[in-house]
């Protein structure tokens, strides 16, 4: 399937919260797709997108034009419990896509628009991703690796990743 990527900007919250709710698995737990949104723990994620160091992307299904997924970093609050392994200027990835799509080449090509990005502002970057998650194995192949191990919001086992970032050199 072929998609286009837009840049993220503050109007596409409400699709970044719906994103989120995937990102997070509450969709796997019967959670209604309004929870992320109202769950304090999230809020960080997309609260105030737009702000001048946030850096997203928007998956369109070329064919039709539809919001396919969304990729977006932020660094989060300084307590925030990724910075325990990170350093607290990396930002946090959050990335997801819709389920009609998972599979289908939005997430990588999401991934590989951010890296490139986010190398203009950041050194390296961390996500969070449960030990299961099939999308593991992209992340390892494109730069990440493990950190850490925690337990979850919901008990189960994630891994801290982090990659880092290769500078881009300064157009002439």
């Amino acid at each position: 399937m072929k998609y286009i990527l837009r840049a993220a900007v503050p109007d596409d919250q409400p699709f970044l919260w719906q994103m989120l709710y995937y990102a997070a698995h509450m969709d796997e737990s019967d959670e209604a797709a309004e929870s992320a949104r109202t769950n304090p723990d999230l809020a960080p994620y997309v609260d105030s997108f737009g702000r001048p160091e946030d850096v997203g992307v928007i998956a369109l299904d070329a064919a039709t034009g539809v919001r396919a997924g969304a990729g977006w970093l932020r660094r989060m609050p300084a307590a925030w419990p990724l910075y325990r392994f990170v350093d607290a200027s990396t930002p946090e990835l959050a990335i997801a896509v819709t389920p009609e799509h998972i599979g289908r080449g939005a997430g990588s090509l999401m991934i590989a628009r951010l890296l490139i990005d986010a190398a203009a502002f950041h050194s390296a970057i961390a996500l969070s991703v449960r030990a299961n998650n099939r999308a593991r194995a992209l992340y390892e192949r494109i730069g990440f690796t493990v950190v850490a191990e925690i337990t979850n919001r919901v008990g189960s086992k994630s891994l801290i990743m982090k990659a880092a970032l290769t500078p881009v050199p300064p157009s002439r």
